[in-house]
């Protein structure tokens, strides 16, 4: 069994307060506040840290789905979008809508279709957030090259196709003295 880990630290009262997030393996660490959460200040958040971990591993399982059934894909790209809204005394994620663009040779958008539902069935991340709706609009580079000229979802992820998702930065969390 493989255990991944994270850690958080907040200080202070929520509205005023600040905290930092680091993933264990150091490839991340960085601010998050209530500013960073639910307005837009500087920092991470919470769901945008389960993007990034939904469109990782969604990315990875249509991969290794393509790759079974015989194809080699030359890239995916997945962003996902989630949502937080205020819910009876609290607030919930009621939805994650993935959008995948794929480079994948020698297959039609069908195809790719088919595998990308089979991947949002199947990818971990998914299967830990059953309480969460989840779209997903899937299509092939080709598509989204032509959709691009249209402005649609699709065809702007495939314009930034070589953007680095995510890039680090000075973090500004607390640090303490070894």
């Amino acid at each position: 069994m493989v255990v991944r880990t994270s850690t958080a630290e907040w200080r202070g009262r929520v509205k005023d307060g600040a905290g930092c997030v680091s993933l264990g393996s150091g490839a991340f660490e960085g601010p998050y506040s209530f500013g960073s959460r639910f307005e837009k200040e500087t920092g991470t958040n919470p769901e945008e840290l389960l993007g990034a971990a939904h469109a990782s591993c969604f990315s990875m399982a249509l991969s290794l789905l393509l790759t079974e059934a015989g194809y080699a894909p030359t890239q995916i790209r997945t962003l996902a979008k989630v949502s937080i809204e205020r819910s009876g005394n609290g607030f919930a994620i009621t939805h994650i809508d993935l959008l995948t663009v794929g480079d994948v040779p020698g297959l039609d958008p069908r195809g790719f279709a088919a595998h990308a539902e089979a991947a949002k069935a199947n990818c971990p991340v998914s299967k830990a957030l059953t309480g969460v709706e989840i779209s997903l609009t899937a299509s092939l580079a080709e598509q989204s090259r032509s959709i691009a000229s249209g402005k649609g979802a699709a065809g702007s992820l495939a314009s930034r196709a070589h953007t680095p998702v995510m890039s680090r930065r000075g973090s500004g969390c607390f640090h303490r003295a070894r």
